[in-house]
């Protein structure tokens, strides 16, 4: 059973990257799918969900209207579109997977991908 995130990378400020959450082990389709980021010397902060019953999304404050989540069921895999990317957008992102969006604790949660936003 596993979550890996992926498409992390640099990029320069207003610019986009993809990240991508995919599962193996087990079906995500049950599964809310929530991203999380955490940078140097802070908490981690929950950054966006998608619910496994109508695919509704819900973003955090800090990234409403420059990311959007998704999810491929057939794919068994999330995705997280990042535009309009910011430096304090700069951190390690993780994806998670949990019953439905609102809880606190998550089931699985996958390995890190970073995430450096400079010029």
């Amino acid at each position: 059973v596993q979550l890996q995130a992926s498409g992390g990378g640099l990029v320069q400020p207003g610019g986009s990257l993809r990240l991508s959450c995919a599962a193996s082990g087990f079906t995500l389709d049950y599964y809310a799918i929530a991203w999380f980021r955490q940078a140097p010397g802070k908490e981690r902060e929950w950054v966006s969900c998608i619910s496994n019953s109508d695919g509704s999304p819900y973003y955090a404050d800090s990234v409403k209207g420059r990311f959007t989540i998704s999810r491929d069921n057939a794919k068994n895999t999330g995705y997280l579109q990042m535009d309009s990317l910011k430096p304090e957008d700069t951190a390690v992102y993780y994806c998670a997977a949990t019953g439905h969006c609102g809880l606190s604790g998550m089931d699985y949660w996958g390995k890190g991908t970073q995430v450096t936003v400079s010029s």
